[in-house]
């Protein structure tokens, strides 16, 4: 570990500690889950602007959040409890053990095969029978759906899930406001099947647009001033 990782370790741990910070003793993993979401999308703002100062800085702050959620597991009952070292010595086994063309014998492949070979590895890790196990619900809607639609087409089923999607999205009663809600939510689907067929991440997409509009919208307010 580098001097500079074991400082950030130290800092944490005297934050942590008893006669350090009270509001750092007092967070959970928990407690910190909206941080840890703030701190994501503000490091993907300063990619998509490309300003390497403030990646830097963003990276710092997800970092942190790294160690934070690491000493506080630190604090768990023996059998369950763990801290930064165990996270990187697992991550270093897991990077190993999935790329067996850097680390053994394997042929490498193109990137889009050395892809599938990581979900198969994941799949079979795992444990996992379908090919939505594993993917967090409780992330963005668009990022969701491609998130599904990327799993499912790789397993050979993409089309007949969204068929299924919109039959169990139609409603059964004539409810105009469900029935434009299923009519929507099919043509949202339709679009991100189309934006991962063309490798295009439609989360990304929209929020850059979104940008544009909302640059958009400035320009009209000052027109109008």
């Amino acid at each position: 570990m580098s001097d500079a990782l074991r400082r950030a370790v130290e800092v944490m741990d005297r934050l942590r500690s008893p006669g350090g910070c009270p509001w750092d003793a007092e967070q959970t993993s928990r407690s910190l889950t909206r941080y840890l979401l703030e701190e994501t999308y503000e490091v993907l703002e300063a990619i998509e602007t490309d300003d390497a100062a403030l990646l830097r800085e963003e990276l710092g702050d997800l970092l942190l959040q790294v160690l934070f959620h690491a000493r506080i597991s630190e604090e768990l009952p023996p059998a369950q409890a763990f801290g930064i070292d165990e996270v990187a010595g697992d991550l270093v086994d897991k990077l190993v053990r999935r790329h067996p063309h850097v680390f053994g014998d394997a042929k490498a492949g193109s990137a889009a095969e050395l892809d599938d070979t990581w979900e198969r590895q994941k799949a079979v890790e795992k444990g996992r029978d379908s090919a939505t196990d594993g993917i967090p619900l409780n992330q963005p809607a668009l990022a969701l759906a491609a998130k599904l639609v990327a799993r499912a087409t790789r397993a050979g089923v993409d089309e007949r899930a969204a068929g299924s999607a919109v039959q169990l999205a139609a409603p059964t009663q004539p409810d105009a406001a469900a029935a434009a809600d299923a009519e929507i939510g099919g043509r949202l689907l339709a679009v991100v099947q189309d934006a991962v067929r063309a490798g295009i991440d439609p989360e990304g997409a929209l929020r850059r647009t979104a940008g544009r509009y909302r640059a958009g919208v400035l320009a009209a307010e000052r027109e109008a001033d």
